[in-house]
């Protein structure tokens, strides 16, 4: 890395300002030079009902630590989420790969006790963030872990720092590559969300963050009635939504998820994690994807485009 960018000092920013609501750092410590969140003013997003309001990593680490939740299905995958909930309440995601850890999304919240455990596990060779609500401090993360920090180029324009270890992917795959060599994990660019909005894909893991969006039918189990009988899920139950905005419940248009399926039906996938903790979903490849287009079939159905083509598309 060049010597011009700083190196990590955990005091040197922690009087910079933070968004309440979305958890963003900005690179001012200066309440009269930054009086509003871009992000947060984005339709996608929204202020608290009591208003703009900063806080700052100083403040953060002194009432709230980050919890890690190892997967009870595979223990190469690590859950770690702030209590109490700081911005949105993510989840970030380590990856373990033979080649070194890679960080799925990120989290406001980095303190030396984080930095610590992470670097006991080996350290990061790499952070992808699904999209702009959870860029959080991330350039702090990647100054911590001199790692690079992967974006999509289509929406830089919602950073507020400037890193040289970011690197701003235009392509719509992304094969990350670990000492010159890949990884294993793929990160997919299917849009919708936002323009550039990601997936990951490690071992048949698909990280889904808000580029689908795990719903409760998606979670719930039919496996068997009251009395402990089986039986069969009903049809008609959506496992995902895909929305514009999450929290002002704009859907995205039919053609937007007939696009971000012809992408995606591409790849195998036998399980989906969302951005919160319990928000998995662990089942086979044929059903995951089957419940993907059936999902954004019921969306379009609803939505009143009962004719469009794409209510056709099945998966092979």
């Amino acid at each position: 890395m060049a010597s011009s960018e700083p190196a990590y000092d955990p005091k040197r920013t922690e009087s910079w300002l933070i968004c309440t609501a979305c958890g963003t750092q900005f690179p001012t410590a200066n309440r009269l030079e930054l009086k509003t969140c871009f992000i947060c003013d984005d339709p996608r997003q929204f202020t608290l009902p009591t208003g703009q309001a900063f806080t700052n990593l100083r403040d953060i680490r002194a009432v709230a630590k980050n919890v890690w939740t190892p997967f009870e299905s595979d223990d190469r995958f690590a859950s770690i989420h702030t209590e109490p909930k700081i911005g949105i309440g993510q989840r970030a995601i380590l990856i373990n790969t033979p080649d070194g850890n890679v960080l799925w999304d990120c989290l406001t919240l980095i303190d030396d006790d984080t930095v610590n455990k992470i670097k006991d596990l080996g350290g990061l060779k790499a952070i992808v963030i699904s999209h702009p609500h959870y860029y959080s401090t991330h350039v702090e993360w990647a100054r911590a872990f001199n790692c690079p920090v992967y974006l999509a180029a289509e929406d830089k324009q919602w950073t507020t720092q400037s890193s040289l270890h970011q690197v701003f992917v235009e392509d719509i795959e992304l094969d990350l590559q670990i000492d010159g060599k890949s990884s294993g994990v793929k990160a997919i660019k299917l849009g919708g969300h936002f323009p550039g909005s990601f997936v990951a894909l490690y071992k048949e893991h698909l990280f889904i963050a808000d580029t689908l969006v795990t719903t409760p039918s998606g979670l719930g189990s039919w496996d068997t009635d009251a009395i402990g009988a089986a039986r069969v899920r009903p049809a008609g139950l959506n496992s995902y939504s895909f929305m514009w905005s999450i929290p002002n419940m704009i859907p995205l248009a039919p053609d937007e998820l007939q696009r971000m399926w012809s992408i995606l039906k591409k790849y195998d996938f036998s399980s989906t994690h969302g951005a919160f903790l319990k928000m998995d979903i662990l089942k086979t490849v044929p059903e995951m994807k089957r419940r993907v287009l059936e999902s954004m079939q019921i969306q379009i159905k609803y939505m009143g485009y009962g004719n469009h083509a794409f209510l056709k598309e099945t998966v092979p």
